[in-house]
């Protein structure tokens, strides 16, 4: 692994298996076998980027096309069925919301559980509690169970807890897009904080102005490919370019087919 770099993948490919009608007892398994038939769908088709140390990047492309796998593979949730991802640091991610909260637990003991999982010691913990709690401002609802709690509050609970780990790198999927106007404002400043202190970010986003203000370059996924990795401001230009004329095409389209 290069040293100035944070994350490496090399010609990763992904699949998953899709069951049109899988049965999900034993019975039905043996009598019913046709329901174990699948296809094999390829999500991720040989990608391969670097990231360096301090770098902010933005990953775009359409719903289906790897953004959230490529995440979840940084993160170790899943692995590549073939290729190599090497990772150096700490890792944070907020990728799914509320993902790893107990419901009965309450949002204290779930800071406890979510931060060790991101490689915090009890001490550590116990010395950023406190604005772990201010930052999410949830101070009035923190010993109440989370299963209380709205999406908005989980997503606060979440952030706080992902942003004050001191992570060598900050994988984000889509999460800033839950929460009042001046939280998510408030959200933007922190990772602007993050990145002039060094940490490497990765972001999913459909919100073209949210990657331009946070990353310097974009990654443009399409059918489990990079189509284009570049500035951020030339890729995401490119990007709405093609999504226009993929519009006006489905217009057209639509026309023709309601004329017949």
């Amino acid at each position: 692994m290069q040293q100035d770099n944070a994350i490496e993948v090399r010609n990763v490919e992904k699949k998953f298996k899709i069951y049109p009608d899988k049965g999900t007892l034993l019975k039905e398994k043996v009598l019913f076998r046709s329901r174990n038939r699948y296809e094999e769908r390829w999500v991720l088709k040989g990608i391969s980027f670097d990231v360096r140390r301090g770098e902010a990047v933005g990953l775009i492309g359409q719903n289906g096309c790897g953004k959230s796998t490529t995440l979840k593979l940084l993160t170790r949730i899943m692995y590549p069925d073939s290729g190599s991802i090497q990772v150096r640091g700490r890792v944070s991610s907020l990728l799914e919301l509320g993902a790893g909260f107990h419901p009965d637990m309450t949002g204290r003991e779930n800071i406890y559980i979510n931060a060790s999982i991101f490689g915090l010691r009890r001490k550590e913990i116990d010395r950023r509690l406190s604005s772990m709690i201010r930052f999410s401002e949830l101070e009035e609802y923190i010993d109440n169970p989370v299963r209380t709690y709205s999406s908005g509050m989980y997503m606060r609970l979440a952030f706080s807890v992902a942003i004050n780990v001191d992570a060598d790198i900050l994988l984000i999927d889509e999460i800033l897009a839950v929460g009042d106007v001046n939280f998510q404002a408030k959200c933007f400043q922190k990772l602007m904080d993050i990145r002039k202190q060094g940490t490497t970010i990765v972001i999913v986003s459909h919100s073209m102005g949210q990657i331009e203000q946070i990353c310097e370059r974009s990654i443009w996924l399409q059918d489990g490919r990079i189509r284009m990795d570049g500035p951020a401001g030339q890729v995401d230009e490119e990007y709405l370019r093609y999504m226009e004329i993929q519009r006006q095409e489905r217009e057209k389209a639509e026309k023709r087919s309601a004329s017949d």
